[in-house]
């Protein structure tokens, strides 16, 4: 089986939520006994001992911007793909990259079955967040790709209605699977003995919503300690408000993904303080964060919003609050702290409904559900 991935802002072994997923895909093909070979523009270094083994074909995409970083995107494509076809697959797996045409190059030669999985809209977020030069060439690419794929994966109902309104009819199979989570590598422990600790577990930019977590922390009545496990771009600006606030706050720094379970261990709930946004569609993410707390045994408290309400039920594996709202934010956090009996109830209600709906081997099983492999 060859899994593509062209995104080289996405590497395969690093701390990403990105690259847990593409982690954890290659694992549920190797459980169900595939071979697996990675064909990427960025391996990353933090390797699994579990896949190390796995044979990864590199093409770097040099530094470069606007236009030039297009056609570079464009041109790796077209050489994973050709090392596809000249390695040979009885299978290929792509996450979609923006000017990837890969899927579609290595299906045609080798009539093989493909699977693309789509994360997010990418050509929007592009365009919103960076620039795109070549939208057109982006757009062809993307019908391309859905029209040679077996099965169009998509994460979330509205990344599935993005995907139908720019390639219309000649889409086949489009589903909606939400993320995984290994419940193997991520088991429960016993929560640390004093403060009980909050942990929350991402990339530090606007839309995962830490200021309002730190101003919850700030307003809340009762006493707990913050854990922060990740970094990015809003990182500076959150320890700083954090200092000013004088909380109470660990901030860990980008962990990689085998150090998670670690990183969760000892803590009493998890939180996923998502803002509001002016389009609830903006909310196309599946939150990864969410079913890593569930399985490691922890109350969630989140925002209502996106696929959230989907997977957590209020009161029974943890507990949803309004988007943006500290006070409410800090009520619910104070809740549970003081209500070690109901962290417990819980703790064992997330684990189960977890291994029970959202395993990773269940998410590869439904994408590739009527395939001939």
């Amino acid at each position: 089986m060859a899994y593509l991935s062209v995104d080289p802002g996405v590497p395969v072994f690093g701390s990403k939520g990105a690259s847990v997923h593409v982690q954890e895909i290659v694992r549920s093909w190797r459980n169900r006994g595939a071979e697996v070979t990675i064909y990427c523009t960025r391996s990353g270094t933090d390797v699994p001992p579990d896949l190390a083994d796995v044979p990864v074909v590199v093409h770097p995409i040099k530094a470069a911007t606007g236009g030039n970083r297009e056609r570079a995107q464009v041109r790796a494509a077209e050489s994973l793909a050709a090392q596809v076809i000249r390695d040979g697959a009885d299978a290929v797996y792509e996450r979609y990259s923006l000017f990837s045409d890969a899927l579609q190059r290595v299906t045609e030669a080798l009539r093989i079955p493909g699977f693309l999985e789509v994360n997010a809209p990418l050509i929007d977020e592009q365009r919103k967040y960076r620039e795109i030069h070549d939208e057109e060439a982006a757009l062809d690419c993307l019908r391309g790709q859905v029209r040679a794929a077996s099965t169009v994966a998509c994460v979330s109902a509205p990344v599935r209605d993005w995907v139908l309104d720019r390639t219309g009819p000649g889409a086949r199979h489009v589903i909606v699977t939400p993320n995984g989570v290994n419940g193997h590598r991520i088991r429960p422990s016993p929560e640390t003995a004093g403060r009980p600790v909050v942990v929350f577990v991402g990339t530090l930019k606007p839309w995962h919503g830490v200021r309002t977590l730190l101003e919850a922390q700030a307003a809340a009545s009762r006493v707990w300690a913050l854990k922060i496990v990740g970094d990015g771009p809003e990182g500076p600006a959150l320890r700083a408000l954090a200092a000013d606030l004088e909380l109470d706050v660990e901030f860990t720094g980008a962990v990689p993904p085998d150090d998670i379970p670690a990183a969760l261990a000892g803590c009493a709930i998890g939180v996923a303080p998502y803002p509001a946004l002016d389009d609830d569609a903006e909310h196309y993410f599946s939150p990864l964060k969410i079913y890593e707390y569930c399985a490691a045994g922890l109350p969630v408290v989140a925002s209502r919003v996106g696929q959230v309400p989907g997977i957590i039920e209020h009161g029974v594996t943890g507990l949803l609050v309004d988007p943006s709202n500290a006070g409410r934010l800090a009520g619910a956090i104070d809740s549970l702290v003081a209500a070690p009996g109901t962290r417990a109830a819980m703790s064992a209600a997330a684990r189960r409904v977890v291994l029970e709906r959202h395993s990773w081997d269940s998410v590869l099983a439904r994408i590739t559900e009527g395939a001939a492999l």
